[in-house]
């Protein structure tokens, strides 16, 4: 199963996802990551949260969802609320869920207070990853509103 997490500008909350979910997918399951507007770089201190929590950080890139290597199966729109931002909508007969995170990117403050705010979603992140992953996912699969219903439920994790 391929996994599409998108939002905007596929520099923070999106590769988050993406390599969170490829360090603990299973076997044939696959993260990616897009933006509709795409920033053209990763944030540094993505990477750098990335590494730290010992997940691999090579070829992760900002990339435009018109550039996809395969058709994913679910998209995962991560897109925050906190400044009316605007999230993309991907088309195509996809399974689709909205787990939203306040995009880090944004924090203002001392170095500690947008490192805290890079952390946190990192946390929420990888906290409704874990939740996915802990799904019956083989059965889910064949039951395609039940999995939905799922996906949601998990979107409201620490939110």
């Amino acid at each position: 199963m391929n996994v599409l997490f998108l939002c905007t500008g596929n520099s923070c909350r999106s590769i988050l996802a993406e390599a969170t979910f490829n360090h603990l997918a299973p076997d044939g399951w696959r993260g990616l990551s897009a933006g509709s507007k795409p920033a053209g770089y990763v944030h540094p201190r993505a990477l750098a949260l990335l590494a730290r929590e010992g997940i691999g950080i090579e070829g992760y890139v900002s990339k435009s969802w018109d550039r996809l290597p395969v058709t994913p199966d679910l998209v995962v729109t991560v897109c925050g609320n906190a400044a009316a931002e605007a999230c993309p909508v991907y088309l195509g007969p996809v399974l689709r869920t909205h787990w939203g995170v306040d995009d880090p990117a944004q924090a203002t403050g001392s170095d500690a207070e947008i490192d805290a705010a890079f952390k946190s979603a990192y946390t929420i992140l990888r906290a409704r990853i874990e939740a996915f992953l802990a799904l019956p996912l083989a059965q889910l699969r064949e039951d395609r509103l039940r999995f939905k219903a799922e996906l949601d439920r998990i979107g409201m994790l620490l939110a």
